[in-house]
């Protein structure tokens, strides 16, 4: 049998680009000692004799001399920074290299080009193996280099797909060495790529493991077989000459971004190269091409462009291809939010900008802070754009910016095309070059319809009516022959007329089941906390009532939606809620933190709440707090006017300090971890280390969608983005989710967090099964010597069992990464100690694996590593029907006579009153003995008591109710002494006898044998502490699941039988100990 090795994969790549017209070289032949030298040196790099031969080929109109001093200028690129390097070199690659000549007696400037551009196969392509480097005395060979004219773009790191401990992650960290090793190499790189023969990767030299991307299509029509190594498919998809050359010039990007340090006052400006991934690259390309037909342009330097990865029409769903020539509407781009499409835009723009003959940009927005957002993003762009984009800052700049021959990429806001006066827009331009792209392109503000408003004076007061349009028509009134272009993140509404008139049908489609299977953004996760924080019902009547009638961006179009948006404010805001939200919140975002660093947004409905939100959480954690914009833990977000008081203006941001708070969220060492704002941030802002989302007010539609999305960035190994709900505005994600679903969208946005628990109690379970005949409960009270010796001996368990190792490390990655998501749901906490027994058995057989090597950051699992002996105050349900202060009555008050008497009582209320509390405080009394019995009877009271209240049953008629309930206490007493159990016993034994299954299968004596041998076992590893340790909890968890076993407790019912088993001895504990004393 043929074995696969690192050779054969590297062969079996070399053949693929030889199939696509590359030069295969066996790099040691060409070596300054080989057999056909090309190199004076293992310290060259560059194929210099290819490098001038091509030099020569694509600019014969350069003198020889020039481009010699070209070739030296490309050869003098040495600073101490590699990314500096890189990105001075891609400058020369893409825009030519400055040289002077002589024309006819004057001195001309000219550009030679390294790369012919216009026609790629004018480009000498070679693949190189075995390619040696020596830098500083040290050597290194890369496994595979793809040389364009000599110049070393691609560097390819391979790895054996069928050894275990080479992964594609160890080809990263190869490419890794070699930067910091032989750094010259990777001065004149284009991107890397990573594979270990099946899976694939491509990235920059600047971009961490979890920004190295799958390429999905080898020819850009349809997305490759599964059964396709992703290798073969990233090299004829990626690889091919075109598309190589394609990428190189239009889809690398150096964006910058700056940060000043709050202490020290000094701006780091940082760079980060970013590489276009499969599916903007398609759609880029497509919207290029549908651009050139809808403003009636040909595509003049004959580039041949990229069909899509998937098209409209497979969603079916309306695309542009049949739209007609020259018909100025140039599509929607629907990109999920979170999968680049600000970058997208980018890149689109830099391409059309040489297609179109430097066109005229306008990229529109409808509110400030997205275009302040879009702006920042562009700005850091300009190598790409070859321009410097300009902000209109009011209409006469606008005017003024759009008055021009050709050129420039001009930002503005929608609102800036409303005339003055009248209903015409003045024309600006009736140029055909002018691409106008639209931001969220869904809008109802890019309609072009009409409505009648209220024609006010100066001062403010109604003098009459007033019709006004839609901006699109102001728009086609300002630039009437501009094409028009629309991005957007969630996708069109079925009923939406406006969009497609305006911009036409969908160019390209990338939804979230695609973004989630690629990488390009994680998983959403939903948790109710309405049992929290509860809402009056008239509050969530309010709530609906407004969902139904209103659309947020009309909000004040109506006085009743306005009345109603008060009211509900009212309630929301009341003082008392927003003093449980803020305690929620702490609570909830600490234990978040303990298991995955992070950030978290809360969105408000109204500055007032926002305002008053920010105080009661500060009262809870005052550290949390600063005067200082540079400093604290949690901001507000928001502008404010003077008439908005003191309390909330103090929170006004101004556009600078807005984005100095951005820059601050964004970076996830700086302390700023929450913010809470209105409707600042919701769409736009991107800070992948978000994890959390808290929503206290009414959205729908595609603003829901959108906010959801801040926390759907990949950051590091984030394993989900979780929003919180204290409005109950799970009906409106659902009717967001099926406008989503009817618009063509495949995938679920959200999952329930309730799913995650389920997947972690399954993985639990699974690798719990693991330890069979294995006994690990006292681990959790060992102390360090012990624990050590039973993590060696439950390794040496382990890896006894056939293919123990794989299978273990496994099931407890998946188990801690829904353990990640469930948290801080009450099963994930009670099951934490387990985990992170099973994380440092699973830590020990990784390191087992690999002597000598500590483990990596990448390898640790945050979400585990810091709950790991950290014990965890979980939140105690708070018992809302606790009668405080009132004396606990006998049982002989509940005596036949007694009862009598309160039925003969003339004042039958007052009888119900005072039967009600006794009743009350008995149960209570009792469900300290007994958990599952009292609910019983206190579900029984509560039942009866609500037939009173809807007026089913008179006081008469509950009295009588509440008589037969007492009696049935009095019979529980009674039960277990017929059974000749103890208190404590028949607690156990009402506990375990809670359901059907259980009694039919095991019968009423097997059932009071195991309360009695679970009263034993509780009673004896009970310590004084024990409720309030965590090790001990998990001790006894594991021992209940035990007994249950044996005793043969039907499985499906074991987890809820051991949960109740804990919350009854709980309920005892004291007591127990007072006995066993």
């Amino acid at each position: 049998m043929t074995k696969i090795t690192e050779n054969a994969i590297e062969s079996f790549a070399i053949e693929l680009l030889d199939k696509l017209g590359y030069e295969y070289v066996y790099a040691p032949n060409i070596g300054p000692d080989g057999s056909s030298p090309e190199r004076v040196s293992y310290e060259q790099v560059l194929l210099v004799d290819r490098l001038r031969r091509a030099v020569k080929r694509i600019n014969h109109s350069i003198p020889a001399d020039a481009q010699a001093e070209a070739i030296k200028e490309l050869q003098r690129i040495a600073s101490p920074e590699l990314l500096a390097n890189n990105e001075a070199f891609h400058r020369l690659l893409t825009e030519g290299i400055p040289v002077s000549k002589q024309v006819d007696g004057y001195v001309r400037g000219d550009r030679v080009w390294l790369i012919d551009f216009k026609n790629p196969l004018n480009n000498d392509f070679v693949v190189a193996n075995q390619f040696t480097v020596i830098e500083n005395n040290q050597n290194k060979r890369p496994d595979v280099i793809l040389f364009v004219n000599g110049i070393p773009l691609v560097v390819i790191e391979l790895k054996n797909a069928v050894d275990e401990n080479a992964t594609i992650h160890s080809a990263f960290k190869q490419i890794e060495t070699y930067k910091a090793i032989i750094p010259s190499l990777f001065t004149y790189n284009g991107f890397v790529i990573i594979s270990d023969g099946l899976e694939a990767k491509a990235g920059s030299i600047s971009a961490a493991f979890s920004r190295f991307m799958t390429w999905k299509s080898a020819d850009g029509n349809a997305e490759a077989s599964h059964l396709v190594s992703q290798l073969e498919t990233l090299i004829l998809g990626m690889l091919n000459k075109e598309t190589l050359i394609d990428l190189i010039r239009h889809f690398v990007v150096f964006e910058k971004s700056k940060r000043e340090d709050p202490k020290t006052g000094i701006v780091t400006i940082t760079t980060v190269k970013k590489l276009a991934a499969y599916h903007q690259y398609y759609a880029v390309n497509r919207a290029v091409e549908s651009t050139l037909r809808a403003s009636g342009y040909a595509d003049k330097d004959g580039t041949p462009l990229n069909n899509l990865t998937e098209s409209p029409e497979s969603y079916g769903l309306p695309g542009v291809k049949k739209q007609p020539a020259g018909d100025r509407k140039g599509g929607v781009v629907w990109h999920t939010q979170g999968s680049g499409k600000s970058l997208s835009m980018v890149f689109y723009t830099g391409k059309i900008v040489l297609a179109m003959d430097n066109p005229t940009i306008v990229v529109i927005t409808d509110r400030n802070d997205l275009d302040d957002q879009l702006f920042d993003t562009f700005a850091g762009s300009k190598q790409l754009l070859r321009q410097e984009p300009v902000q209109a800052e009011d209409r006469n700049q606008l005017k003024e910016l759009l008055k021009v021959g050709s050129g420039g990429v001009v930002f503005t806001t929608i609102q800036k095309f409303q005339p003055e006066t009248g209903n015409v827009y003045e024309l600006l331009s009736n140029r055909e070059n002018i691409v106008v792209i639209a931001d969220e392109a869904h809008r109802t503000q890019y309609g072009f319809k009409a409505k009648t408003i209220d024609d006010k004076n100066e001062k403010g007061d109604v003098i009459g009516k007033k019709i006004v349009y839609g901006f699109a028509k102001y728009m086609r009134d300002a630039l009437p022959n501009a094409t028009y272009l629309g991005f957007t993140g969630t996708p069109i509404e079925s009923t939406d007329v406006n969009t497609p008139v305006v911009f036409g049908n969908y160019v390209d489609i990338y939804d979230i089941a695609q973004a989630v299977e690629d990488g390009a953004t994680v998983r959403i996760y939903y948790e109710s906390r309405l049992a929290k924080v509860n809402l009056s019902e008239e509050g969530k009547k309010l709530v609906k009532e407004l969902d139904d009638e209103l659309d947020q961006e009309d909000l004040t179009d109506t006085q009743k939606a306005k009345s109603k948006w008060t009211q509900l404010e009212a309630l929301v805001g009341s003082e008392n809620r927003i003093k449980q939200i803020a305690k929620d919140i702490v609570t909830h975002f600490g234990q978040r933190q303990t298991v995955f660093e992070g950030k978290a947004m809360i969105v408000a409905m109204s500055r007032r709440i926002a305002a008053d939100l920010y105080e009661a959480i500060i009262k809870l954690k005052p550290e949390w707090h600063s005067d200082n914009l540079n400093k604290g833990v949690i901001k507000v977000v928001m502008t404010s006017a003077s008439s908005d008081g003191p309390k909330i203006s103090k929170h006004h941001t101004t556009k600078e300090e807005r984005r100095t708070l951005a820059e601050r969220m964004k970076h996830p060492e700086d302390e700023l971890k929450l913010v809470i704002v209105r409707d600042m941030w919701l769409t736009g802002f991107d800070a992948p280390c978000m994890h959390t989302l808290y929503i206290d007010k009414p959205m729908k539609g595609h603003n829901l969608m959108q906010a959801i999305a801040r926390v759907n960035r990949v950051y590091k190994d984030k394993p989900g983005g979780l929003i919180v709900d204290y409005l109950g505005i799970a009906s409106d994600l659902k009717a967001a989710l099926s406008f989503y679903s009817d618009s063509g969208g495949k995938g679920d946005p959200t999952i329930l967090q309730e799913q995650a628990v389920q997947l972690m109690l399954e993985k639990l379970e699974v690798v719990s099964n693991m330890y069979h005949g294995f006994h690990y409960e006292d681990y959790f009270e060992a102390d360090t010597s012990k624990k050590l010796s039973m993590i060696l001996a439950a390794e040496e368990h382990i890896l006894g069992l056939e293919d123990g190792k794989k299978r273990y490390i496994n099931e407890v990655t998946a188990l801690s990464k829904a353990f990640a998501i469930a948290v801080p749901h009450d099963q994930a906490m009670d099951a934490k100690d387990e985990i992170s027994f099973f994380q440092a058995v699973k830590a020990r057989l990784a390191k087992f694996d690999r002597p000598g090597s500590g483990k990596t950051d990448e390898e640790i699992e945050t979400t585990i590593r810091q709950v790991i002996d950290q014990a965890l105050v979980t939140e105690k349900v708070i018992d809302v029907f606790d009668a405080a202060g009132l004396k606990k009555p006998d049982i002989s008050i509940l005596s036949e006579e007694f009862l009598l008497e309160l039925k003969g009582m003339e004042h039958k209320n007052v009888a119900l009153e005072v039967l009600k509390k006794l009743l009350n405080d008995e149960i209570k009394s009792r469900a300290k003995k007994n958990l599952v019995k009292s609910k019983s009877l206190m579900k029984m009271l509560e039942d009866a008591i609500k037939k009173y209240h809807n007026k089913i049953l008179t006081a008469a008629e509950v009295i009588e109710e509440l008589i037969n309930l007492s009696k049935d206490i009095v019979e529980m007493d009674s039960e277990a002494k017929a059974m000749g159990l103890t208190d404590f016993e028949y607690a156990f034994y009402t506990a375990v006898a809670n359901n059907d299954s259980a009694k039919e299968l095991m019968g009423k004596e097997k059932l009071r044998e195991l309360a009695v041998v679970l009263t034993e076992s509780i009673r004896k590893n009970a310590t004084i502490d024990w409720t309030i340790k965590d090790s001990v909890k998990a001790k006894l968890r594991v021992a209940v699941k035990r007994l249950l076993r044996k005793y043969g407790y039907p499985p499906d019912m074991q987890l809820l039988a051991t949960d109740t088993v804990l919350k009854q001895a709980e309920l005892i504990a004291e007591e127990l100990m007072m006995k066993e004393s």
